[in-house]
């Protein structure tokens, strides 16, 4: 009978125990964890508000949805991949909103640094859930919500388009379609009234880092009443 010496066990032992960490798909999903707080969710996406608190390290997690993410504060943090290698912190701070998008399947651990005192970093960042639907054929005569006037075009891709829209105090919009479902990141806050092709009205007021799912399928026009409401729009395309 072959023996195998204690170094030959404990290597396979090694390699079954990885092959089934690899197996079993081991890291925990990017939210929630500490410094996140859910802000809304459906079958489609879920939106968070997250700091990363100086000197708390993160557990290694994957992001197992697309996400996109609105930045409101800078703060410095690091950020260390499975394998070790470390993205040093950022020392110069980026203009405030920061859009990103990213897909899924990013692997890393985060913490923030920096002395008592220091900012931490902010950001509304939403997980890309599900099937995102279109809708339509719009009604005869009627534009779709984006393009519209005065909203910018940011990043755009196969998955999102980011627009920067400023809602004009007291000008009524064109009645418009929605065509996809959208989420609202709000930057400047405000009141805003919405009137339905049925005429039905909703008037509701949005501060800071307030967000708003807007369902597609459905013709509306919007007016600020109260202030000038600013907010990153995230149009969602579709996916299977």
């Amino acid at each position: 009978m072959s023996t195998r010496s204690p170094a030959f066990i404990a290597a396979v032992l090694a390699a079954v125990v990885g092959a089934s960490l690899l197996a079993s798909d081991d890291y925990p999903h990017a939210f929630p964890r500490k410094g996140a707080k859910k802000l809304f969710e459906n079958e489609s996406v879920a939106i968070w508000h997250v700091e990363w608190p100086i000197g708390v390290a993160q557990a290694f997690h994957r992001h197992r949805y697309d996400m996109a993410g609105v930045y409101f504060r800078f703060g410095r943090i690091k950020v260390t991949r499975p394998d070790g290698t470390v993205n040093p912190p950022r020392e110069a701070p980026y203009d405030i909103p920061r859009l990103l998008f990213q897909p899924k399947d990013v692997t890393h651990k985060e913490e923030g640094v920096g002395a008592p005192g220091d900012p931490a970093q902010e950001a509304v960042m939403t997980d890309l859930k599900g099937y995102s639907p279109v809708y339509g054929p719009p009604p005869a005569g009627v534009p779709l919500a984006f393009p519209r006037d005065g909203a910018k075009s940011e990043i755009d891709n196969e998955r999102v388009h980011f627009w920067d829209y400023t809602w004009k105090p007291n000008t009524p919009g064109t009645m418009h379609f929605h065509d996809k479902d959208y989420v609202e990141v709000f930057v400047d806050g405000g009141t805003i009234r919405t009137k339905m092709a049925s005429g039905k009205e909703e008037t509701h007021t949005y501060k800071r880092e307030d967000v708003r799912f807007v369902p597609g399928n459905r013709t509306d026009s919007e007016e600020a009443t109260s202030g000038t409401p600013r907010a990153i729009i995230v149009e969602l395309k579709p996916r299977s």
